[in-house]
């Protein structure tokens, strides 16, 4: 039988179109597993993968509590861990509550309509360049309170940057990658010097003026990663959105109820989210399931896996849009799961409001091509069409 890094090769055409029979194979004969290529041990289960999240003690997002080093450029929420994290994220999150996410959702399900009104009936277009990418960087850009960059150009640094997080598998993004951060960097060092507009930058910028450089370097650099993290998910997720009612046209009818509607976006994404892992660093030695880890080893909760879990879901492999309750790992879990959530989930219910207000309705056309990438699982092209 092959190993297990044969089997699962996560930048392999198959895998990338549909992993989850894989994943299922691994969690039932291997849910604890070395991967080569990824040098981790990768976890397949929910409560595995929940553990490792939760336990912040024994496994580290920051590499500097096991020796490592993180680049300046680099330091932000995302790289502490609890409790050094705490001021940073209370913070921002702070600062998110204040925004009017309703007034967000109701100019986003304008725009979407506005997109859909400039396809023609009948013409084949690409629902992630046409929708998904100008729906997520207005969204996030509209949250932040700053002027949304043009969206092809930032769709291209952003996805340099979601593909040089799988250096590992592919050495050759790295590079790409560091220049793509740098571009980023410099945009939003012109938020930071440009007047304040109103929205979460300019809350959080008045919150840091008086502070040490050390904290406003941490509250740049998450501004930074929150403008990248919550444009590259919320991208992701409505591409596989938008996929899904594709694929399952009952799904979007049974969601014009809008309490179905409520729990539907969550199960979109537990069905086929967009963040498909993420790394750990074990502390100390610890044990799951059967195997030992050794302390500087690093695991992986794979969250595409954890989400099938037929001991966490019940019927794991269907959409069942009413699903309560509904503890997915779509978008991580605890302090390090990803702070643009709310917009996220606040941009796919005004995707699918403005499918269902639209005269037409959204039709698919062959195969899409799904992006080169491990930790994102989303799409390069999407083709549909609209037909009346």
């Amino acid at each position: 039988m092959p190993s297990v890094t044969d089997r699962y090769v996560p930048l392999d055409a198959t895998i990338l179109r549909d992993p989850y029979p894989v994943l299922a194979e691994l969690r039932a004969s291997e849910p604890v597993f070395w991967h080569e290529g990824m040098e981790s041990w990768a976890l397949t289960r929910y409560a595995d993968c929940v553990r490792v999240l939760r336990d912040h003690a024994t496994f580290a997002r920051d590499p500097r509590r096991t020796g490592g080093t993180v680049a300046e450029p680099s330091l932000s929420v995302q790289s502490l861990d609890p409790p050094q994290q705490g001021r940073i994220r209370s913070l921002f999150m702070t600062a998110l509550h204040a925004q009017d996410l309703a007034a967000i959702e109701l100019r986003a399900r304008r725009l979407v309509l506005g997109r859909l009104e400039d396809q023609a009936d009948g013409e084949v277009f690409n629902a992630v360049s046409e929708i998904a990418v100008p729906l997520s960087v207005a969204v996030v850009a509209d949250l932040l309170g700053v002027e949304p960059p043009p969206y092809a150009e930032f769709a291209a640094v952003s996805d340099a940057i979601m593909r040089s997080m799988d250096g590992g598998l592919d050495p050759s993004v790295v590079e790409p990658g560091r220049i793509a951060r740098q571009q980023l960097s410099d945009l939003v060092e012109s938020w930071f010097a440009a007047s304040p507009q109103p929205g979460l930058l300019a809350r959080v910028r008045a919150s840091a003026t008086g502070g040490d450089a050390h904290t406003r370097l941490y509250v740049k650099n998450t501004a930074r990663v929150m403008f990248q993290g919550g444009y590259s998910t919320t991208a992701a997720a409505v591409g596989n959105a938008v996929h899904t009612l594709l694929t399952h046209p009952h799904a979007l009818r049974q969601l014009r109820d809008r309490a179905v509607l409520a729990t539907g976006v969550d199960e979109l994404v537990r069905f086929d989210g967009p963040v498909q892992g993420t790394t750990r660093i074990a502390v100390r030695a610890c044990r799951i399931g059967d195997v030992d880890i050794r302390p500087g080893q690093k695991v992986v909760p794979l969250f595409a896996a954890a989400n099938r879990d037929p001991e966490a879901f019940t019927r794991p492999g269907q959409l069942v849009l009413d699903r309560t309750p509904n503890r997915h790992l779509g978008y991580g879990w605890g302090p390090h799961s990803c702070i643009g959530t709310t917009v996220a989930q606040a941009a796919l219910r005004a995707l699918i409001t403005a499918l269902n207000e639209h005269p037409a309705h959204l039709v698919p056309v062959g195969d899409g091509v799904r992006r080169r990438a491990a930790t994102m699982r989303a799409f390069d092209t999407l083709p549909a069409l609209l037909h009346r």
